[in-house]
């Protein structure tokens, strides 16, 4: 085996050791037991309730239900796990017990609103005495849709539409979100009946906000209609908002309807949401992977920002280095302006704009680098990401591509594809944003 090839084989072995250390399962069955330090009162909370109902909802939704099943066999009274339409097969072959639902991704929709409106049939027969578990991911937002009335499916669709198109922050996007829904921005908790309520969450936000994974269905919200208003207006796109949702947010903001369950409210003292995995946990078991072939570990900052950007910065940073063999860790979720109708991710769009400026700055230096989505998905493709080495250019003109142009309109991905440099896993049941390992001097 070549050094490059070596190189590869750890870039690749380090990944798959983050993921390990984020598998839904293995830590939904931890917390369960109390095994985790920041849910040493599960065991308590489980003890006490009189039924367990569940509920499982995102990327990592069946794997997590699977893991509630095994620890929670017969205790259990209702279950449901709503997953993404894609992993529905293997989702019924690992769930046993609890009802299945698929729900759009990226965006709600018909079969989200079916899965939403189970969820609050099954919630309808809680009590005091009851405790709702519920194990959330990312993805969670678009899979469960319950429309405030009188907004649509349609309402909704078109509003995120509209923001995704203007590269609103998930924050921004958020907040309109969750003001047009029955459930999000904590309103789940208002259809519970006063029970207690148990949420185990696998973060794929920055900073860990509660508020913010899945739009926060049992989180205090602090954003306002008036936040949602603005937001839309803010991006220029509140003269082609539906007027149905113009109309309510304000009405909302005018004090016509109910907002967000806000911080201090009495049915915030009967939830406890806690953090079992995040792209910290994924980093650090990377760094150990590292470390046990022999690598000197070093951090970047987080990726956060323009991929493209990032891109050039990590390069420049990779091939400032001296000295032992080392490793370079980085994780986030660098985001992409679109200016093109290519085809990629902003995984494989930092990846290739890091190749560009490695073939720059270093042609010859001893770099492999490889950035890759956890959940296995890196934007509409089906690669998790990419490996970038300074020799990807010269790869990919031999193969008739253009890697620059290719990156001015966002198209990474065929570049990437005819050099070999892509990164597939599949699906991989996870969901903790993204991570960045870069090999100097291997």
């Amino acid at each position: 085996m070549t050094s490059n090839e070596q190189a590869r084989d750890d870039l690749v072995r380090i990944f798959h050791a983050a993921l390990e250390a984020v598998a839904p399962d293995t830590l939904t069955g931890a917390a369960l037991r109390g095994d985790l330090s920041a849910a040493r009162t599960v065991p308590d909370a489980l003890a006490r309730a009189q039924r367990i109902f569940v509920l499982a909802a995102g990327k990592a939704a069946s794997r997590m239900m699977a893991a509630a099943e095994l620890h929670l066999a017969g205790r259990l009274t209702g279950a449901i796990a709503v997953i993404s339409a894609a992993d529905l097969e293997s989702a019924r072959s690992a769930v046993r017990i609890a009802r299945v639902y698929p729900g759009g991704h990226p965006l709600p929709d018909d079969a989200s609103v079916k899965a939403a409106q189970a969820l609050l049939a099954m919630l309808a027969d809680l009590t005091t005495d009851d405790l709702l578990l519920v194990l959330l991911s990312g993805g969670a937002s678009a899979m469960l849709a319950a429309p405030a009335d009188p907004i649509t499916l349609a309402d909704k669709v078109a509003v995120t539409q509209g923001l995704l198109r203007v590269r609103a922050s998930i924050n921004e996007i958020n907040a309109v979100r969750k003001h047009l829904s029955a459930i999000k921005g904590g309103r789940l908790l208002r259809h519970c009946n006063g029970a207690h309520v148990l949420s185990l969450i696998l973060s794929d936000v920055r900073g860990n906000d509660l508020a913010t994974i899945g739009s926060g269905p049992t989180a205090a919200d602090h954003t306002t209609f008036e936040d949602a208003r603005a937001v839309l207006i803010r991006h220029s796109l509140w003269g082609r908002t539906p007027e149905r949702v113009r109309e309510y947010l304000e009405a909302g903001a005018a004090g016509d309807y109910g907002e967000t369950v806000k911080a201090g409210e009495p049915l915030m003292e009967r939830v406890t949401n806690i953090i079992i995995g995040d792209n910290a946990l994924a980093l650090a078991a990377a760094a150990t992977a590292a470390q046990s072939i022999g690598y000197q570990v070093d951090r970047w900052r987080e990726l956060y920002g323009e991929a493209a950007d990032l891109g050039r910065a990590l390069a420049a940073h990779l091939s400032a280095l001296n000295g032992p063999r080392r490793c370079v860790l980085s994780g986030g979720e660098p985001v992409v302006t679109v200016r093109g109708a290519g085809k990629g991710g902003r995984a494989q769009e930092l990846a290739l704009s890091l190749a560009i400026e490695l073939d720059r700055l270093a042609p010859q230096a001893p770099i492999a680098a490889l950035c890759g989505a956890t959940d296995g998905i890196d934007g509409p493709t089906d690669a998790a990401g990419a490996f970038a080495t300074p020799t990807t250019v010269a790869r990919a003109r031999a193969a008739n591509s253009n890697p620059t142009e290719s990156l001015a309109r966002n198209n990474s991905y065929p570049v990437l594809k005819a050099c070999g440099d892509l990164f597939q896993t599949g699906a991989t049941g996870t969901n903790v944003t993204d991570i960045f390992i870069a090999l100097v001097n291997y």
